[in-house]
């Protein structure tokens, strides 16, 4: 019995012909056992770079057998994470509210109303009020965003609030 010539396949050339070797029929067993959706070729690189990271710790002739038990668990994980994202958009999400129609449809028009008053404000009220209220940005922020001092951001954002407050019964 002869004693193997390399104890492992962490060489850069080995491990290449080792890739040129295995890495087109280990992309067509997967394919052929699981079919295209699971991305068999990207698994198969997960295999290799698995291989490369514990290239140490396996020897040459036990390198195929690695590769394709490597492989083959990649792709059932894959399996079993695309049932679980089966499952959960199995679930529907509610389509109701306990909210009545008379406050819903109440909703609707409050808002068509305050996207009208606020398509009636000046451009650079609106932006600074936006600024402010939407994406919570500071006066100080606002101000140098809009170009602006931070005096003349706050009067725009409170100019645009009181025009608004004028227009909008229930806006406070």
């Amino acid at each position: 019995m002869s004693k193997p010539l390399h104890n492992n396949i962490c060489d850069k050339k080995r491990f290449s012909l080792l890739y040129e070797k295995y890495a087109q029929e280990l992309s067509n067993f997967l394919y052929y056992k699981y079919g295209n959706t699971l991305n068999p070729s990207d698994k198969t690189q997960d295999a290799f770079i698995k291989l490369w990271e514990n290239c140490a710790k396996v020897l040459p002739e036990k390198a195929k057998s690695f590769l394709y038990t490597v492989a083959n668990n990649l792709m059932l994980n894959a399996v079993k994470h695309q049932k679980v994202v089966f499952k959960h958009q199995e679930i529907k999400p509610k389509d109701y509210t306990n909210e009545s129609p008379e406050f819903i449809l109440r909703k609707k028009e409050f808002l068509q109303r305050y996207e009208k008053a606020l398509s009636n404000l000046k451009e650079e009220e609106r932006a600074a009020f936006m600024l402010s209220k939407i994406e919570g940005k500071t006066h100080k922020e606002i101000g140098e965003i809009l170009g602006v001092t931070k005096k003349v951001a706050e009067h725009r954002i409170y100019s645009a609030f009181k025009k608004l407050k004028d227009q909008l019964d229930d806006f406070k």
